[in-house]
């Protein structure tokens, strides 16, 4: 223990310095104003994880952390997707998810937009779709509006798909 305390005062702290991103802060406010067009103010999201690493769910937690604090622009994690406007899907459908993920789309009411988040859940991803688990992407099993790329995706990214959703709509 006093080796390690010895190690922490000798070294310090090492961080890297932490800078928002101007991008950022451009596509949430366009977001921000999108939403207030067509949603009245507020764009109630339900994410599905259907089989990913949780490496975009990361990603995705991190945009509504308090650095990037994407509640300001008046986004909102919903805990069902019968008061969802969004599904945020993560990751491959596998087989035990794909119904779920049925089920989860017919409840939410519509109109309903769904956005494919990551690598995974464009194409399968390293998971692959030869893998006996894997139903496939989520374009093949509901329909999918915006796909965002990355593995994973940054929260400007993630956002920015967001954004292409609303627009879309």
């Amino acid at each position: 223990m006093l080796r390690i305390l010895r190690q922490i005062a000798r070294i310090g702290t090492i961080t890297e310095p932490l800078e928002r991103s101007d991008a950022f802060e451009r596509t949430g406010q366009a977001l921000q104003e999108a939403i207030r067009r067509r949603f009245a103010g507020s764009l109630n999201i339900r994410e599905v994880d259907a089989g990913s690493c949780n490496a975009c769910e990361l990603e995705i937690h991190a945009t509504n952390n308090a650095f990037y604090d994407i509640e300001r622009f008046g986004i909102h994690f919903v805990a069902s997707p019968r008061f969802a406007d969004m599904l945020l899907v993560t990751g491959p459908v596998s087989v035990n998810m794909k119904t779920a993920l049925e089920m989860t789309y017919e409840a939410t009411p519509a109109p309903k937009l769904v956005v494919a988040v990551g690598d995974c859940a464009a194409n399968c991803g390293l998971f692959g779709r030869d893998n006996y688990a894997i139903a496939g992407s989520v374009a093949d099993i509901i329909p999918v509006d915006v796909t965002i790329c990355g593995c994973p995706p940054t929260p400007t990214d993630i956002i920015q798909g967001i954004l292409a959703a609303v627009e879309q709509a």
